[in-house]
């Protein structure tokens, strides 16, 4: 098994054998790029929406679909732990196609999960702040109602429960990240969390920055690099069969975001308003005092300095996570 760091905030991660699913996507590539140097790690993707340009040499990669037991079965054998991202992130795919999200998403993790369970594997899942739906109280702490308003946040909602259950019923070590809009290098554009990509994009081209509705949504925007650090502390944390929002615990509105992009960019393409969103969530930031206080996590990545991150592609050469030390 993988073992707990001594000092908290740190997470030394060496000589495991590691799985990440999804791990050729934007998150699981640059969590990939973070271990492959101290650690054995495979990819199991099915390159559906992930690249194999994201896939370092070092890891091996397992072309393959989390629903297929057997390409499961594979990939995971005599793994130590196992981060588990493959999923259908596309909010409106999932709303278009709620049994094909519901099969990747559910009946996917209920593999990886029983395959760990046979190897004795530490979980890892990526779960979402989509499960909270539209939050009663901000800033959103866990233990917030789970009100998930689309097929894919109810299905990051059930995958939640299968392995807080596991831990239970089976005693499993699972941890639970929910990770709030994530941003950062190699991101493309879509719903939600790629607002960033899509502005930055439109900043670059010298087209119009589109904001929908009036801009006052505030949302609470996560560095990729971040997020990493937060999985690598999951995988090394005694606080197993818990649930950890990530995020910076801040929030920018939708305007300001588009100002800022500008700055960045120094672009003077000009910021439209078009037609909300139908069914947009006003407002929404997360309380990561639980991460903070058990993980020994904390944000590092303020958001210049993170928009400043993706002006350019990434090159295999700029490091994926920052220092630790």
């Amino acid at each position: 098994m993988v073992q707990a760091t001594s000092r908290a905030g740190e997470s030394d991660i060496t000589g495991q054998t590691i799985l990440v699913t999804g791990g050729a996507g934007f998150i699981g590539g640059h969590l990939v790029e973070s271990l492959v140097e101290a650690n054995d790690v495979r990819v199991l993707d099915d390159l559906s929406a992930g690249s194999r340009a994201r896939v370092p040499r070092e890891a091996t990669l397992i072309e393959g679909d989390v629903r297929d037991e057997a390409a499961v079965g594979r990939a995971m054998g005599d793994v130590d732990a196992v981060f588990h991202l493959a999923a259908v992130v596309n909010v409106a795919q999932s709303v278009e196609e709620p049994v094909h999200s519901h099969s990747v998403n559910v009946d996917g993790t209920l593999n990886v999960l029983e395959e760990a369970r046979r190897n004795d594997a530490r979980v890892v899942l990526a779960s979402s702040a989509a499960i909270y739906g539209a939050p009663e109280s901000i800033p959103i702490d866990e233990d917030e109602p789970a009100t998930p308003e689309s097929p894919y946040g109810l299905d990051k909602l059930t995958v939640d429960r299968y392995a807080a259950m596991y831990h239970d019923l089976y005693d499993l070590p699972t941890v639970r990240i929910r990770p709030f809009n994530a941003y950062g290098p190699g991101q493309t554009g879509s719903e939600y969390s790629g607002v960033i990509s899509i502005f930055m994009n439109q900043a670059r081209a010298g087209e119009p920055i589109t904001v929908e509705g009036d801009g006052t949504q505030t949302r609470d925007f996560v560095h990729v690099w971040d997020l990493v650090h937060a999985f690598r502390l999951a995988a090394t944390t005694d606080h197993v069969g818990e649930a950890f929002n990530v995020g910076t615990g801040t929030s920018v509105s939708i305007r300001e975001l588009a100002e800022r992009v500008q700055e960045v960019t120094g672009s003077t393409s000009e910021i439209v308003h078009t037609d909300p969103r139908e069914g947009d969530i006003e407002h929404s930031r997360a309380d990561i005092a639980k991460a903070e206080a058990l993980l020994g996590y904390e944000p590092r990545v303020e958001l210049d300095e993170g928009l400043g991150t993706i002006q350019e592609p990434p090159s295999r050469a700029q490091p994926v996570t920052p220092s630790v030390d």
